[in-house]
């Protein structure tokens, strides 16, 4: 279908692979987590998802004709958003207007508490429909209800009207929607103003451990074309080892480590507070809308939390509170990943096996890039806690509770910090154990080696002496050859009556012998007979150049013996 962008987007056809293993090689694009693009982060890139060599320089105005309010954005608000880029970078594409849309939201009320609707009440449906759609568009234009003090909307299966009305709605950049298709991180502040309000986003990559299980489907002859599968991932397998960082870890007690997302946008003002959390589909088991709205949803049964939202008036503790999730995901994986690492070290012999070899450097990729998630992780927090809230400035909050707020925001943004160095520390204790182990490894394998070498020098060595031996008795045997050769020579000397004499066979001999000798020096470059890098001439007419520097050196020995003489009285 063609969106009133001009942005092409093709349907994903439902299915899945059912019985079936998923190869960490074999993983479908749609499924493999795409390695980030930095520049196309945030709105301070001037140049979103362009192409110097394809993109034209001028920005086209919309095509004018009869469109929906929200049908046209992101140009509509943001301009330099061509369709092209639209395109390029994935945010409409990749929705999924075959199934049910779900919103899952989470009301906090004025006083700090949470409202507790019935289930019905707290998921919206919106079907793909022209006509649900402009309901949903209308109902978004009221006002929101002065009780509240924060709404969160999850939603799960965005679909391409849904994702511009909300864009549209609240004035949303595109980068929020661009970062999350494409899991880039990315943390800023858009659209301050002072006493009234602003806009920010966070997009947190983090590691989430699930279990490699059966594929469990679960969709209904009624909701099967409404819905996607409720399913756990297919299970995944590892068989080529593959070093791919951005690729699902598989562990061998039946668990993975799988790269998950947070993508939150919030407004906030001094008339609505909106947090939006984006969860697109995925083949693999991602975290959903309505798992993280349950357990925002729990923040409000702890007590501790409670004293929180009654303390400050601030709706970013309700953002807070949803990273709180990545640092408990990360934890258990981190976890995980210890068990598995020490079954490794300890049950096999990584000198004599490849493959367990192997698997510690792909062990060790992953914690290098777990070391920049964290990274991550950590900015994102400071950057919430350093990035002041200006509806907190606005003059119904008195100065006793702005300054409480703002001290109570940052301590409980150090103790998220802290805890992120403290998972940052046993990551770098786990990388320190395999760095150990391979140090170990190669040791061993070192001195093996070394001592194969040492008794290749003592099989050597013997051999040698039974080559001396062999010369012994060569030598013995010498004398005897050498006079059965002068006895069987046909000369008149020894056998009377031959032709040839003694002298003839001692001048050929000694002709040979010199020729011999002079063909050997002159084939070889490097030779005590005529310097290095000699010319081929030079090299030819060694004997006579050897000669020379032979006379040359006599000459100047006695020069120098005759100086002496002269000198000493």
């Amino acid at each position: 279908m063609t969106t009133a962008t001009g942005i092409q987007v093709t349907l994903p056809r439902n299915g899945g692979r059912r019985g079936m293993t998923w190869d960490v090689s074999e993983l479908r694009e749609d499924d493999k987590v795409p390695a980030p693009k930095y520049r196309h982060a945030a709105p301070s890139a001037p140049w979103p998802w362009m192409d110097f060599d394809q993109d034209v320089a001028d920005v086209l105005p919309l095509s004018p004709g009869a469109h929906e309010p929200w049908s046209r954005y992101p140009q509509s608000h943001f301009g330099n958003w061509t369709p092209d880029q639209v395109q390029r970078c994935r945010m409409l594409t990749i929705c999924k207007d075959q199934y049910m849309c779900q919103i899952h939201k989470v009301d906090v009320l004025a006083d700090g508490l949470f409202d507790r609707p019935d289930e019905n009440e707290r998921t919206r449906e919106i079907p793909s429909d022209p006509t649900a759609a402009r309901e949903f568009w209308d109902e978004l234009q009221g006002p929101l209800d002065s009780s509240l003090r924060v709404r969160a909307l999850f939603i799960e299966n965005i679909t391409l009207n849904v994702l511009q009305i909300l864009g549209a709605r609240y004035d949303i950049e595109p980068f929020f929607f661009a970062s999350s298709a494409n899991w880039i991180p990315s943390r800023y502040q858009e659209n301050p103003h002072d006493a009234k309000g602003d806009h920010i986003t966070v997009v947190l990559p983090f590691i989430r451990t699930v279990n490699n299980e059966q594929e469990r489907f679960s969709p209904t002859p009624s909701n099967e074309t409404r819905y996607p599968p409720e399913k756990g991932p297919a299970p995944i397998t590892d068989t080529k080892q593959t070093i791919n960082t951005q690729a699902p870890l598989v562990l061998s007690d039946k668990k993975i480590l799988l790269q998950d997302l947070l993508a939150i946008h919030m407004v906030r003002s001094t008339t609505e507070n909106i947090i939006i959390s984006y969860h697109h589909q995925s083949n693999l088991q991602k975290t959903t809308a309505r798992r993280l709205q349950s357990l925002v949803q729990r923040t409000g049964d702890s007590v501790y939390w409670q004293k929180l939202y009654g303390r400050s008036k601030d709706p970013t503790f309700v953002f807070l509170a949803i990273l709180w999730y990545a640092l408990y995901a990360w934890d258990e994986a981190l976890e995980v990943l210890y068990a598995h690492l020490s079954e490794q070290l300890e049950s096999t012999d990584v000198t004599t096996h490849l493959k367990h070899t192997r698997e510690l450097h792909k062990l060790q990729a992953h914690l290098l890039y777990y070391q920049q998630l964290l990274r991550d992780f950590c900015k994102s927090v400071e950057f919430v806690r350093d990035t002041h809230n200006p509806a907190m400035d606005h003059e119904s909050i008195s100065d006793v509770e702005r300054e409480s707020s703002k001290l109570l925001l940052i301590q409980e943004s150090n103790t998220l910090v802290a805890e992120i160095r403290r998972l940052e520390t046993q990551r770098q204790i786990q990388s320190d154990r395999l760095k150990n182990a391979m140090a170990l490894a190669f040791s061993t394998v070192n001195i093996e080696d070394s001592r194969s070498m040492q008794d290749l020098t003592k099989a050597t060595m013997r051999d040698s002496a039974a080559m001396k031996q062999i010369s012994y008795l060569t030598m013995i045997f010498l004398p005897a050859s050498y006079l059965s050769s002068v006895f069987g020579m046909n000369v008149a000397e020894i056998n009377p009556g031959t032709l040839e004499s003694l002298a003839s066979y001692v001048e050929s001999t000694v002709i040979l012998t010199a020729v011999t000798i002079w063909v050997v020096v002159a084939l070889q470059e490097h030779s005590t007979f005529h310097p290095g890098r000699s010319s081929v001439l030079k090299r030819i007419a060694w004997p006579a150049f050897y000669a020379y520097d032979m006379i040359r050196s006599m000459v100047a020995a006695r020069k120098t013996q005759s100086s002496q003489r002269a000198i000493i009285p």
